[in-house]
Parts: C-alpha cells; sequence; structure tokens
C-alpha cells in the first residue's frame, strides 16, 4: 500500500474520502470538462486569444475556476458532442460521447482527478450497444489493454481518487432491443464482468479506489448486478437527475439509502445537474427557468444529500455550454454564468469546511481482494 493514494474511510457513522496527506475530502467535481468546446467556429477565436493550448487552458481556465468556485475534484471528462434529441429530453443516439482526456493530460491538471473506462458499451443512452460477453477470453484480453493504456499512466499519482466505469449502464431491458444472453443468470454475467475488469486494473494498480460503473437512476440497478458488483469496488458510483422537484429527490435518496444499507458501502453522486433554457441553447427548457433558480436548487438538493453519512461527494454536469449538451456553468464563450456560479461558490466553500476537512479517520475500510487491511 502507498501512503500516496486516496482512501475510503468510516469515522462513527459517516464515511469520506482521506486524501494523501492524511486529510478528510470531499471529492466536488465537475464532469464533461473538455476544451474542444471552446474550438467551436463562435468561439475559436476566444480560445485563441485566452489560451492556445490545453495547459494554460488547465491552469488559467479550468483550475482557476474550479478553485474560485470551491469545486475540489475533475470527475468523468467525456462530453456529449452529437445528438440533440439526448439534450432534449431522451432517446437513443449515436456517438453521443468523446473518449475523455489522454493519461497525460490528468497528470497536467493540478486536481485530484477520477479516470474514466469504457469496458462495455451498453449504455442506455447508446443506440448501437455491444453486449460482449465478459466471461470469455476476449473480455479478459481487452480488459488488460485498457488497464496498460488507461491504468498504469496514473500508478503512484497522488492526484487520483479512483477509476470509473460504463457510463448508465443498461443491463437488461435496453431500448435498442439488445442484451446479454442471461440464460445462466444475469448474476453469472455480472460476476465475470466485474471480476475481469477489477482483477486486469489491481493487477497493475492495486492501490487506488475503483468506483465501479455510474449507474443511473433511470438505466436501473438490478440487484444482482449490485451483488456481482459489492466484492470488487471500493464504492459506488450513480448518476442523479431528479428536476426541480420535491418527490424525485426523496425517491432518489431513499434508492441510495437502501444501496449503503444493503450493501455497507459509501456513495459518489458521480454526475448531477439542472438546467433551464439560455439564449444559446432555448431547447433546454426545464422546470427551473432560470440560473438564479439553478443555484437555489442545487443548494437545496446537494444539502439534501450531505445529510447522509454515505455521501463521498458529487460531481456536478457540466463545465462549459456546448450546441449539444446545452447546459453547464459558463455559457459558449468562456463567461460563467454569474447568477449561478457565485451563491454555488459559496455553498462549495462553506460545506467543504464542514465535510472535506479533519483529523484523518485511523479506521480503514479494506479494498476488496486485499487481506490484512
Amino acid at each position: 500500500m502507498i501512503p500516496q493514494a486516496f482512501r475510503v474511510v468510516k469515522e462513527s457513522d459517516r464515511w469520506s474520502l482521506v486524501d494523501p496527506e492524511g486529510a478528510r475530502f470531499i471529492s466536488v467535481g465537475v464532469t464533461h470538462a473538455d476544451e474542444t468546446n471552446l474550438m467551436y467556429p463562435h468561439n475559436l477565436d476566444i480560445w485563441r486569444r485566452r489560451y492556445g493550448g490545453k495547459q494554460a487552458w488547465l491552469r488559467d481556465g479550468l483550475e482557476a475556476d474550479l478553485r474560485a468556485w470551491g469545486f475540489t475534484t475533475i470527475g468523468a471528462t467525456e462530453e456529449v458532442v452529437t445528438g440533440r434529441e439526448l439534450a432534449v429530453g431522451g432517446g437513443l443516439v449515436d456517438i453521443a460521447h468523446t473518449t475523455g482526456w489522454a493519461p497525460g493530460d490528468y497528470l497536467l491538471a493540478d486536481l485530484p482527478y477520477f479516470v474514466p473506462l469504457r469496458p462495455l458499451e451498453i449504455e442506455s443512452w447508446n443506440a448501437f450497444p455491444a453486449y460482449r460477453d465478459p466471461r470469455g477470453p476476449d473480455f479478459a484480453e481487452y480488459c488488460d489493454y485498457l488497464a496498460r493504456k488507461h491504468v498504469l499512466p496514473h500508478v503512484g499519482s497522488k492526484g487520483l481518487v479512483g477509476y470509473l466505469f460504463t457510463d448508465a449502464p443498461r443491463w437488461t431491458g435496453h431500448p435498442a432491443g439488445a442484451g446479454f444472453d442471461t440464460s445462466d443468470g444475469l448474476y453469472e454475467v455480472a460476476e465475470a464482468y466485474y471480476r475481469t475488469l477489477s482483477e486486469a486494473i489491481r493487477r497493475h494498480d492495486p492501490d487506488h479506489l475503483v468506483f465501479g460503473d455510474r449507474y443511473g437512476m433511470v438505466a436501473g440497478m438490478p440487484e444482482p448486478v449490485i451483488a456481482a458488483a459489492s466484492p470488487h469496488v471500493d464504492a459506488w458510483a450513480v448518476q442523479v437527475f431528479t428536476g426541480a422537484g420535491a418527490d424525485r429527490l426523496a425517491a432518489a435518496v431513499d434508492v441510495l439509502d437502501q444501496l449503503h444499507d444493503t450493501t455497507g458501502k459509501p456513495i459518489l453522486i458521480a454526475d448531477t445537474g439542472n438546467w433551464c433554457a439560455t439564449p444559446t441553447s432555448p431547447h433546454r427548457a426545464s422546470d427551473i427557468p432560470d440560473q438564479r433558480t439553478r443555484a437555489k436548487h442545487y443548494i437545496e438538493t446537494i444539502g439534501r444529500y450531505a445529510e447522509h453519512p454515505w455521501l463521498l461527494g458529487w460531481h456536478w454536469c457540466g463545465y462549459l455550454e456546448n450546441p449539444s449538451r446545452g447546459v453547464g456553468m459558463k455559457d459558449p464563450y468562456d463567461e460563467p454564468y454569474r447568477d449561478f456560479v457565485e451563491p454555488v461558490a459559496e455553498f462549495n466553500h462553506d460545506l467543504t469546511r464542514r465535510l472535506g476537512h479533519g483529523a484523518p479517520s485511523p479506521v480503514l475500510s479494506p479494498r476488496p481482494g486485499r487481506s490484512g487491511w
């Protein structure tokens, strides 16, 4: 066990992350940060004048903004670049997401970060899902490739919090009509998937955390899948988008409470957000009318999650508004929506002080597959 890695701890009844220096850490992240959102014809000149390269954008743009607004982490970096119908309100799309940053880009960012992998292309939004059998040698060979390509560059990194898997996987009942052959049972398929992938990761990097798939509330978390995954992950990653309705938030919290109570593992809200119509994205209308109400909803929703002992943090969708996603904390011209970011920054800084710092717990949770600690 290297001393430079993040850890999951439980002190009294509350879970938290502990950073490499031994301080409690709450992961207040931003998802979908991609510099190409500033390289469209309408804003390429801004990119050239303000940054001109990724290292300057990371330092003077992304990192400076996140620190100023009370965010502590870079979450999953894939971005929606096609399929406006997905942004409007659902449906299947082709080629919806980018592949995220190259490994070296994370090392340039002076913030803790998560590395997303894409071991199975069974996302709930994917118009062409590929249900490859994880029980055979081909999947094992592919997992080892993923580990060599996306895990090995981060071995020994003090900035890496952990690894994330498939975005909103749809294990059964995919809208495209595809699915696994579960004649032997869904548990057997899922067990082979999580075991094979986690073993490939830990063969190369036994020290960093594994969060598993980013389950979606709509895509579902089938009980056999959760049972199969539980021995192989350090914590759960769940995506929660509730809208303004208090009843939907209460229902989501009930699901998360049950997940924690059933498995005894903490939870990272790995993707959450809200949106409203903007001058450049009028199609993004919702039950939230404006940026000031967005901030109020953020504060109320995150405050509700923070009441629960399972919370390790939350990652907000997303950073800069592009034509396809149509939502962000900054507009397409790299200017912050101040009615949103200013109240959110004050809230984040206050909550981080209360939940994210202090004496570390001496009680480390056991790592799956590792005896003695």
